[in-house]
């Protein structure tokens, strides 16, 4: 290359840069892969003013469900690598989705750029009240009884609440039908009504229903018991070993400028570092995590292979 040549190209090197000092220059939206009123809408509008405040630009909540987290997620990965379109994704559409779906229009890793590991939840095993269970162990005989007659709710293929309850079947080989819904607050609705009989419902929405007894919390899917629910066991001392708790993260399309994924970084822990945030999630059983992009990368890689295993001895499908 002469001169000539690289003088010209110098432009095109230098816009990056500026480009990166100037942003957010215009509004930011965070798809959320699913409907309003959900654990990861909860998330993200709890991040969102305190980003806001800090970029100078507003933060939008964008929410577009479906198949378990994965059409939102498609949505960004195919979006512009600007900084201005983000999603908060879930262990459903980040970690699980392409097991489920060979043919996903996407790949996590090659399409998406991690920012940071927001939270880790522990889910809860409730039922309606209708079901005569005052436990796991006689849940899960009823379960062999009924051979397919109780149902569970989950708020999509792929999802946390999905994944709980195929772990809990071939672990306890009971037959329980799997009833997808299009986000935690439609599960959470159907669970209530009666219209099915039980669920895995996330602590950040789940706990208020508890306490008021519109449902019956009978253990946590985490390893160990919640601080939130103290005086539910775990699954797992009534099926040792087992364990599966959701998360969700921050992640921009794939090639975004690292400038811009920096300053992102640092705006989400700064959000998730608030105290008020960190109270009001803890207070919900949500754990802040706040990890690096690299932290976060390596334990997608890690969170897809634990979950296609699971994904493969249960001869799981996209329903």
């Amino acid at each position: 290359m002469n001169k000539y040549s690289a003088l010209l190209l110098l432009p095109f090197t230098l816009a990056l840069p500026v480009a990166a000092q100037q942003y957010p220059a215009k509004p930011v939206r965070i798809v959320v892969p699913f409907p309003p009123g959900g654990p990861t809408d909860i998330v993200a509008r709890l991040m969102a003013p305190k980003m806001t405040e800090a970029m100078g630009q507003q933060i939008i909540i964008d929410n577009r469900g479906g198949a378990g987290g994965a059409i939102g997620t498609e949505q960004v990965a195919k979006s512009a690598p600007d900084g201005y379109v983000l999603i908060m994704g879930t262990i459903g559409g980040l970690a699980v989705a392409k097991s489920l779906n060979p043919k996903l229009g996407y790949d996590t890793l090659r399409d998406l750029a991690p920012i940071s590991q927001s939270v880790s939840v522990t889910s809860v095993m409730v039922i309606h009240p209708s079901v005569p269970a005052k436990n796991v162990r006689e849940l899960l005989a009823l379960a062999k009884k009924g051979g397919g007659k109780l149902n569970y709710a989950s708020s999509g293929n792929g999802t946390i609440t999905h994944l709980a309850g195929e772990l809990l079947k071939l672990m306890a080989k009971v037959d329980i039908t799997h009833v997808p819904y299009k986000g935690g607050a439609p599960a959470l609705v159907a669970l209530v009504s009666g219209e099915v009989d039980m669920s895995y419902e996330n602590t950040l929405i789940i706990t208020p229903h508890i306490k008021s007894g519109k449902v019956k919390g009978l253990a946590v899917t985490s390893a160990k018991r919640s601080a939130l629910l103290p005086e539910l066991p775990t699954i797992a001392e009534t099926l040792p070993g087992y364990s599966a708790s959701g998360w969700y993260g921050l992640l921009a399309p794939a090639a975004t400028p690292k400038p811009v994924i920096a300053r992102l970084h640092t705006e989400a822990v700064k959000a998730l570092r608030a105290p008020d945030v960190v109270e009001k999630l803890s207070g919900q059983g949500a754990e802040p995590v706040a990890s690096t992009p690299e932290e976060f990368a390596t334990f997608i890689r890690s969170e897809t292979d634990k979950w296609a295993k699971l994904v493969k001895a249960a001869n799981m499908r996209a329903d």
